[in-house]
């Protein structure tokens, strides 16, 4: 309001800005501002000359006397210089002297017997090429080298030949990683063949991370067409970088030294590569394409003892089993047990193609469960992996792989037209084919697998509801401990807020003189409560010492109660456990279990082997279970015959007729038009008697004729009484006397159970008929609604009967519809 009274500025740490207020300032404040901000501005250039001055003099001062190094920064220079020679320093040395014997050069290869089947070799097997077509360009391919090496540093390299651009399909919905894909590493003989698929491998990728089990680290450098890699790996116990890998781009050092993970160490490691949508050149030595900044022996070239070389499997033609069990008794877990103990043999199914797919980065989508353990359903929203495009591509390459098979097609092998159809495809020339029937009380090895397994699983359950609980009670203690710290809050806040309120009362005066004026009683008083605190904070400790033996103690005897983990004696009797799939879809099952049959030599087996059971108990519990479904399955194929389709149509029109006759007789009119119309049709039927009796020269016996027809119109009709009827005995149903029909009287309730009558009736007649089974002539009661719609193109309303059980209703058409023993309708 004044600025010529007082309004000053220090203007110096805003030279050089543009400020708005000096602009509406008065003018004598507008002169006094300038004024001062030049005597600033002198004040400042005469501090930085003479501190220039300073310097210069100091500086030459400084230049008369040697230069002179503090002791510390002489020790610090030298130590950042040795650091730096030892980052350029290579961390490997050259390779020593070796006088053993080496392996051959040619021994050292890819092993075509331990590889994916999209592996495909090329130029005698130094190149691996994969399939990019039917959605094989969404799988990972991978092969195994023949040999292990368990001590020394040796190394193999990979280049890239070429990168492929196959179809996208689709593959954004359902794939994780990118297209193209190359991993190089080291796995266990037997394991999966995939690197980075669980902790028995380790490797290097194509985008830099180096890969473990569930680990994924960025160690390297990336690595693409035309670079030669190279992955050494140093289990050499003399080297100060023992257990270690590394990886060379190009001859040049691309990671550091990776420790060998823990549970590989001292294990032999077969060099393994794995890729996707790229040719791959594979080189084990004995010469290496890049040069080392040190010498290295390659693979190819190592000392005999320091590795291990698998034998290559010897003796006859490859084999292709095929396994023949029944669905739900054990099929699969066989299957799985016979892999296992057969890890040389290749499965050739759905399942497997739905995990190889998951180890490859596909992921499916929500809820897509579904289908059987047979033929499960594909759902990544890829269409050439959904479609099963890449079933077909396989069982197109499989049998010109000479490699051990085993195809378990449960439905197919249990039919002989699709064992036919399968040993077409795997020629006997080429393979020995053999089929392994499981069927009845399985053996002995089979059941405590089983029972292992399930302990297993049921220990895992247990374990994860103890982790559950033990975290629900953690949650609940953090809950508590919130709970109470806001409630401590609350009181801290309404203590300071009451406070507050008394100093603007005026209440802190007296608060004061009342302090002062207790002074001599507090200090009299403090030996005793202090006394008495400490009495209470030991009682306090005390209760919290009994609660913690109460806690201990507790969980003690949770302890003992939960004990062993055991199974029951009801799951040591199970033989078959239950899936989270079927092996067979009901609707599957039910088209074809019918067609069922054992395999024999005769369609071209090499072999038939038992597993469980001889072939003729087999033969027995088959054609017990086939008996079974047939009485408790539906035919699903089952399609209505002729002479149904003709009875229906009769039986519809008929019942249409029958209400159109109860319609016209409760109406007057149309009732004496009817009884009008059938008096004319009986005159003139008269005549027409007559006549013919006339032109025979029986004129006495169409007088008679005549007078019998008078005395019948005379006579009054006698009324019918409907209630104590036979029905039995009516001659016309249309007409019981006077016109009436039988059902003249009938209601909705009566319509509907004639029509129940008649329906049921037809469509048990009909069924044993058209399926045409001696052993099935009548089916489940459960499956009434499925056969009832198929015939009637209706569905089966229960509830409009008014009764609780279907027996209440055969009581009401039981001369029309019976049940047999077991529960089966009857005609």
């Amino acid at each position: 309001e004044k600025p010529e009274e007082g309004l000053k500025l220090d203007l110096a740490p805003l030279s050089g800005c543009t400020l708005p207020f000096p602009e509406i300032m008065a003018p004598k404040a507008k002169a006094k501002a300038a004024a001062a901000e030049k005597a600033e501005k002198a004040a400042a250039e005469k501090a930085a000359a003479e501190k220039a001055a300073a310097e210069k003099a100091e500086a030459e001062k400084a230049a008369e006397k040697p230069e002179e190094k503090a002791p510390e920064t002489e020790a610090k220079a030298t130590e950042e210089d040795a650091a730096m020679e030892d980052a350029a320093k290579e961390l490997e040395t050259d390779a020593a002297t070796d006088t053993r014997p080496a392996v051959k050069a040619d021994a050292v290869k890819l092993n075509f017997e331990d590889s994916t089947l999209n592996a495909m070799p090329v130029a005698g097997g130094k190149i691996l090429m994969s399939l990019s077509e039917g959605g094989m360009q969404h799988l990972l391919a991978s092969i195994r080298c023949n040999t292990a090496q368990k001590a020394g540093r040796y190394m193999y390299e990979v280049r890239i030949l070429e990168s492929l651009n196959p179809t996208s399909d689709g593959a954004g919905n359902g794939r994780a990683g990118p297209r193209q894909l190359v991993r190089v590493g080291f796995s266990l003989g037997g394991s999966s063949i995939f690197l980075g698929d669980g902790p028995s491998s380790m490797c290097f990728d194509s985008e830099g991370f180096f890969l473990h089990d569930k680990s994924r680290k960025r160690l390297s450098q990336k690595f693409v067409r035309d670079q030669t890699v190279g992955v050494l790996l140093n289990l050499d116990s003399a080297s100060p970088n023992k257990n270690t890998v590394s990886l060379f781009i190009n001859g040049t050092r691309a990671s550091d030294p990776v420790p060998v993970p823990e549970n590989l160490v001292g294990q032999p490691l077969f060099p393994t590569v794995t890729y996707r949508n790229v040719s791959v050149e594979m080189n084990f030595g004995p010469l290496a394409r890049s040069t080392l900044p040190f010498s290295c022996r390659m693979l190819g070239a190592a000392a005999t003892a320091d590795v291990e070389i698998a034998k290559p499997k010897t003796g006859g033609k490859p084999e292709v089993v095929f396994p023949v069990g029944l669905p739900d008794q054990g099929y699969f877990q066989w299957v799985d047990q016979f892999m296992e103990n057969n890890p040389g043999y290749v499965e050739l199914s759905d399942r497997k193609i739905l995990e190889w797919a998951g180890k490859s980065g596909l992921w499916t989508q929500r809820g897509a469960a579904g289908g059987s353990n047979d033929k499960p359903e594909a759902r990544f929203g890829i269409p050439s992996m959904d479609d099963w495009s890449v079933s077909r591509v396989i069982a197109a390459i499989a049998p010109t792989t000479p490699r051990n098979y085993v195809l378990p097609e449960l439905k197919a092998n249990l039919v002989a037209g699709d064992r036919e159809n399968a040993l077409v495809k795997f020629q006997g020339q080429d393979f020995k084919r053999k089929a392994v029937v499981m069927m009845g009380e399985p053996e002995k090895a089979f059941k405590e697998k089983i029972l292992a397994n399930l302990l297993e699983e049921k220990k895992a359950k247990v374990e994860l509801e103890k982790k559950r609980k033990a975290q629900e009670e953690e949650r609940k203690k953090q809950q508590e401990m919130r709970k109470q710290k806001a409630l401590e809050a609350r009181k801290a806040a309404e203590e300071a807020r009451k406070k507050r309120q008394r100093i603007k009362s005026g209440e802190e005066e007296e608060a004061k003189e009342e302090e002062e004026g207790n002074e001599e009683a507090e200090t009299k008083e403090a030996e005793p409560k202090e006394e008495e605190a400490e009495e209470e904070g030991a009682k306090e400790e005390g209760a919290k010492d009994e609660a913690a033996k109460e806690e201990e103690a507790k969980d003690e005897k949770m302890e003992e109660a939960d004990g062993p983990v055991e199974l029951t004696e009801e799951e040591k009797s199970t033989l078959f456990p239950k899936t989270s799939l079927p092996d067979l879809t009901e609707r599957e099952l039910a088209m074809s279990y019918a067609g069922f049959t054992l395999p024999s030599k005769a369609e071209g087996f090499d072999e038939v082997a038992f597993a469980w059971q001889p072939e003729k108990k087999c033969a027995e519990h088959m054609k017990a279970w086939i008996m079974e479904k047939k009485l408790n399955t539906r035919a699903e194929d089952l399609t209505p015959g002729a002479e149904f389709k003709e009875s229906w149509a009769k039986w519809q029109k008929t019942l249409q007729e029958w209400r159109r006759c109860q319609s016209d007789f409760k109406d007057p009119a149309k009732r004496k038009a009817a009884k009008e119309k059938k008096a004319e049709e009986a005159k003139k039927k008269l005549e027409e008697d007559k006549n013919a009796m006339i032109e025979a020269g029986d004129e006495e016996g169409a007088k008679k004729l005549e007078e019998q027809a008078a005395a019948a119109a005379a006579e009054e009709p006698e009324e019918v009484d409907l209630e104590n009827l036979d029905v039995m005995a009516v001659e016309d149903i249309l007409d019981v006397g006077g016109g009436e029909p039988l059902f003249a009287n009938f209601t909705y309730e009566d319509w509907t159970l004639l029509s129940t009558r008649y329906e049921l009736h037809l469509l048990l007649y009909s069924f044993k008929k058209d399926l045409n089974d001696p052993d099935r002539t009548s089916f489940d009661l459960k499956h009434l609604g499925f056969y009832y719609n198929k015939y009637y193109r209706k569905s089966w309303n229960f509830q409009q009967f008014g009764v609780k059980e279907f027996d209440d209703l055969i009581d009401l058409i039981k001369d029309s519809v019976s049940l047999a023993e077991g529960g089966h309708p009857k005609a």
